[in-house]
């Protein structure tokens, strides 16, 4: 006879630890390719402060660039790729999707709800501050030694 203890199926490792941290979301939207490079900033600062004024705390904005799209989306072939994460309490994602919805520069969104540790803040270069000349020198001594 089997013992009742080995017929348990667990799918989870036993090193696994339980996620405590909190859901945040993640939207990916793609611009058409025929923007100029200014109207691409506004769209950029104009969903951020749309979902800061919805409630939710925006915490990584990135534009992933010009790529080439995998089919033809209202016949184009590329598309400038952006990615938003955002922490709130889900009512800002209507909001969001509506206005993307009704903007003609938009082609496609996607709003996925993560799971998991929250991103790193991303560090832009040229935006750390300069180090103080004390810190340079100090550096600069414990290299040449």
């Amino acid at each position: 006879m089997l013992d009742p203890s080995l017929t348990k199926v667990s799918l989870k490792s036993p090193s696994a630890q339980p996620m405590t941290l909190d859901p945040y979301y993640e939207t990916m939207y793609i611009l058409r390719p025929d923007i100029p490079e200014e109207e691409v900033e506004s769209h950029l600062t104009k969903y951020r402060d749309m979902l800061v004024e919805a409630g939710a705390e925006v915490l990584d904005n990135q534009m992933r660039g010009k790529r080439r799209l995998a089919y033809p989306i209202d016949k184009h072939k590329e598309g400038i790729y952006v990615q938003l994460s955002h922490n709130g309490d889900g009512q800002q994602v209507a909001v969001l999707e509506k206005a993307m919805r009704l903007s003609e520069d938009v082609i496609r969104y996607l709003t996925v709800k993560q799971e998991g540790p929250l991103p790193a803040p991303r560090v832009v270069p040229g935006s750390e501050p300069a180090p103080a000349p004390q810190e340079q020198a100090a550096a600069s001594s414990e290299a040449a030694s």
